[in-house]
């Protein structure tokens, strides 16, 4: 028992040390876990339905009755907020899974079979050519609005950049030493790219995965900002600021809650993958050791 309990001991206190030789880490992660338990536990934590109409109320200031001020159909701007974050963290993680997970495979065989190469790389570098914001606009018009719809809309883009980065690390592993021995002892197509190659591209996916999910978060709040994202109906922090923004003068609050928490979901995420970069990325270990 003693054993054990010393072993568990050592784990905490290694645990804890790596975290302070890393603080972006610890301080994203922590910004996130709030926001994520926010959202989470939205419906306890929220003091109103965020969708009763209250016009007598409307665009109340922040106070002991609303916190965050009403809106102009008097909805509790504090309730809205913390269910906006929901759409806004659902929309981010489905988003990062779905293109670092087509991204992936896409990549690993463009990496490593040399005919689909140039095919594959033509059509990555046409949906790179478009903009964003526009392809994802231009999807979001085709289709009904709705939540699945601007996860599609936003994930499409993200493919491309997450396919390049997968291919140049398998076009640097398909020479290596430990894929000829697999292809000489006669390993199958799917055993080399995902039990032998694979796992080497995961670190710099694990740290792309983070920039994809800030970068659908924001995409997420432009598109409900132009009305083009998710319907009105569901509070997002995109839709409300979309709404304040015609009172911003007489109602500051309608605009600074919901981009307040939209920019510290955003920091946070940045935070965390700068943080597992600086952790995963041997040779920015190598420099910081140095220096």
């Amino acid at each position: 028992m003693a054993l054990a309990e010393r072993a568990r001991t050592s784990r905490l206190a290694s645990g804890w040390s790596w975290f302070r030789a890393h603080p972006t880490v610890l301080l994203g992660l922590t910004i996130l876990s709030v926001m994520v338990l926010t959202a989470l536990f939205a419906p306890w934590i929220a003091t109103h339905n965020p969708g009763l109409l209250d016009p007598l109320n409307r665009l109340k200031p922040p106070g002991a009755e609303n916190w965050f001020g009403t809106d102009h159909l008097g909805r509790d701007v504090f309730s809205r907020t913390v269910h906006g974050g929901r759409v806004s963290l659902f929309v981010g993680l489905v988003v990062a899974v779905i293109a670092c997970s087509a991204g992936m495979v896409i990549g690993l065989l463009s990496g490593f079979i040399r005919v689909l190469d140039a095919i594959i790389m033509r059509i990555m570098d046409g949906l790179m050519a478009i903009p964003a914001i526009l392809l994802a606009i231009a999807l979001v018009a085709i289709a009904r609005s709705s939540v699945w719809t601007v996860i599609v809309a936003v994930a499409i883009p993200e493919i491309p950049r997450v396919v390049r980065l997968v291919r140049s690390v398998v076009l640097t592993l398909r020479e290596q030493l430990f894929v000829d021995a697999a292809v000489s002892l006669g390993a199958k197509l799917p055993r080399i790219l995902f039990v032998h190659i694979m796992p080497n591209t995961l670190a710099p996916l694990i740290v792309q995965a983070s920039y994809v999910a800030a970068s659908a978060i924001i995409i997420e709040a432009i598109l409900s900002f132009l009305g083009a994202g998710t319907p009105p109906a569901i509070p997002s922090w995109g839709n409300m600021m979309a709404e304040g923004r015609t009172y911003v003068t007489i109602a500051w609050w309608l605009l600074l809650f919901p981009g307040l928490f939209l920019s510290l979901v955003v920091l946070s995420v940045n935070l965390l993958g700068d943080g597992l970069r600086e952790t995963l990325d041997p040779r920015l270990r190598r420099s910081a050791r140095n220096g």
